[in-house]
C-alpha cells in the first residue's frame, strides 16, 4: 500500500467526522453539573421529576443534551 493509499481512508474519516453534529447527544452527570451549574442533588431531583431525560447504559447515567437545553429554554 502506498503512502497516498493510506492517506485516503484517513481523509475520508475526517470528512465524515466533519459532518457530525457539534453538540453531543448526551453527557454524563458530572459534565451536566459543570455545563449548567446545577447542584448534583437538584439535578437528580429534576431527573426524578421527569424534567430531564436520561439513558442508563450499564451503571452509567447519561443525560440527553437536548433535554438540558429545553430545561433552560423554559426559564
Amino acid at each position: 500500500m502506498s503512502f497516498g493509499e493510506r492517506e485516503r481512508p484517513v481523509a475520508e474519516s475526517f470528512a465524515a467526522h466533519a459532518a457530525l453534529p457539534v453538540e453531543p447527544l448526551s453527557v454524563r452527570v458530572a459534565d451536566a453539573i459543570k455545563l449548567t451549574g446545577i447542584p448534583r442533588s437538584t439535578l437528580y431531583e429534576l431527573i426524578a421529576a421527569g424534567a430531564i431525560d436520561t439513558v442508563k447504559i450499564g451503571r452509567s447515567t447519561f443525560i440527553l443534551y437536548a433535554s438540558l437545553k429545553r430545561l433552560f429554554e423554559k426559564s
